[in-house]
């Protein structure tokens, strides 16, 4: 089934068995630049990588005979899955010569790969680090704009940042496969506008039964499966 068609059922984040674990498992590499002297903010890094998402599945690479198509619908028809490694210096140059697009944020900047098997990673990116990535905000981010979308995360996870940069990634993608093509161009146009807050206890309730977006975690990495992760709040989708 074409994921921008799919049943509830068969989400791809969903913990339970499915028909996807049987097709060949794809990982979509994300790095994110981690130099000593000026490590990005944790928030911009979140909506640097939801946006790096939008930019992979949109890019004309990865659709119809692109050179990225096969390997974008081989992914999407299994698991969804996204590793955030870390590189700096010589090793985020020879992350950069790879192909890939880098997307730029206000401190952030991260490049995505198109979808590469599971234990088929090119040796200049296997070697990077998952774990360490985690970073902080200055400041706390300002109230998010109801005018743009917002990736809510769960207030009652700890995520390290990379493994919350995936998750805004998952949430960014659920959205963008329930869009009309009007909606996806408009989004597309303002250079993918989103933000990712946390929500309050009480608002989190509200959006995980509000019928938006919500990814539930399979469990291969830090939280538990099934945990309800995000919650993607586009205006379009309300």
């Amino acid at each position: 089934m074409s994921p921008d068609h799919q049943s509830p059922d068969d989400s791809p984040f969903r913990p339970e068995a499915s028909p996807r674990d049987s097709a060949p498992q794809y990982v979509l590499p994300l790095v994110v630049r981690m130099e000593k002297s000026a490590p990005p903010a944790r928030t911009d890094a979140l909506e640097t990588a939801a946006r790096a998402v939008l930019v992979m599945l949109s890019d004309e690479r990865s659709l119809d005979d692109g050179a990225w198509a096969q390997a974008v619908r081989d992914w999407q028809d299994a698991r969804i899955r996204k590793v955030v490694r870390r590189a700096r210096g010589a090793e985020w140059r020879r992350a950069e010569a790879l192909d890939g697009v880098t997307v730029g944020g206000k401190t952030a900047e991260v490049r995505v790969f198109p979808p590469v098997p599971l234990d088929g990673w090119p040796k200049d990116l296997a070697r990077l680090q998952v774990s360490g990535t985690d970073l902080d905000d200055p400041e706390p981010p300002a109230e998010a704009d109801p005018a743009v979308p917002v990736i809510w995360l769960n207030p009652e996870l700890d995520m390290s940042a990379g493994k919350a940069m995936a998750q805004a990634g998952h949430g960014a993608q659920l959205a963008w496969w329930e869009l009309p093509e009007e909606e996806r161009s408009a989004w597309r146009a303002s250079g993918f506008a989103l933000a990712v807050r946390t929500a309050g206890p009480e608002r989190w309730r509200e959006l995980t039964t509000s019928g938006l977006p919500l990814v539930r975690d399979a469990g291969f990495t830090e939280i538990a499966p099934g945990s309800c992760t995000v919650v993607a709040d586009h205006p379009a989708l309300r």
